[in-house]
């Protein structure tokens, strides 16, 4: 059995409702370096863990879940271009991804997404990713809808508002919310 497709499915349930996750580098537990995302009950239920390849000049993410399986890994290539692929594997037949910075401003950022192995002919973007990462912003949008939102922590009288937390609510539908959590590690590296 794959664990990377059965660890994926197990969150977050199929809900109707859209899921929040909090992203934070402080979460208990987490080692210095890696990227938690907790559910709402402050269990931290995907890590990104940062690896540097010493065979090439490409840094690696590697998406786990809550109990340590690969479920994606992430290779940076060169002029905003990521490739994804399924579990701790870097092997062509594995690729489930292409992305590729569209726009990279201060006040704006934009990716585009292909999925692979879906259709090998069509070479239109599936997802569009676009936001402002200084104000932890990022909107992934599968055609004209909203797939996933990043946004700050806000809190009532709070004049200073921290960027080292902030909120990734998926909407429900038919995306798996690890494939969401590595386009958002992408876009915020």
């Amino acid at each position: 059995m794959d664990t990377a497709s059965t660890s994926i499915s197990t969150y977050p349930p199929n809900l109707p409702i859209p899921v929040d996750l909090f992203v934070s580098k402080k979460h208990p537990g987490l080692k210095r370096g890696e990227i938690g995302f907790a559910d709402s009950s402050g269990d931290v239920v995907f890590r990104v863990l940062k690896r540097h390849s010493s065979s090439s000049s490409s840094s690696k993410r590697l998406l786990v879940d809550s109990s340590g399986n690969s479920l994606v890994s992430m290779y940076h290539q060169h002029e905003g271009q990521w490739l994804g692929f399924k579990g701790d594997s870097g092997e062509e037949k594995d690729l489930i991804f292409r992305v590729k910075r569209t726009l990279n401003t201060h006040t704006r950022t934009e990716f585009d997404v292909f999925l692979v192995g879906e259709n090998q002919g069509d070479t239109a973007s599936k997802f569009q990713m676009k936001g402002c990462p200084f104000q932890k912003s990022c909107t992934i949008y599968r055609s004209d809808s909203i797939v996933a939102q990043t946004s700050l922590m806000y809190k009532l009288r709070q004049i200073f508002v921290r960027r080292n937390k902030f909120r990734l609510t998926i909407f429900p539908g038919s995306v798996d919310a690890a494939l969401v959590v590595a386009l958002v590690v992408i876009f915020f590296d």
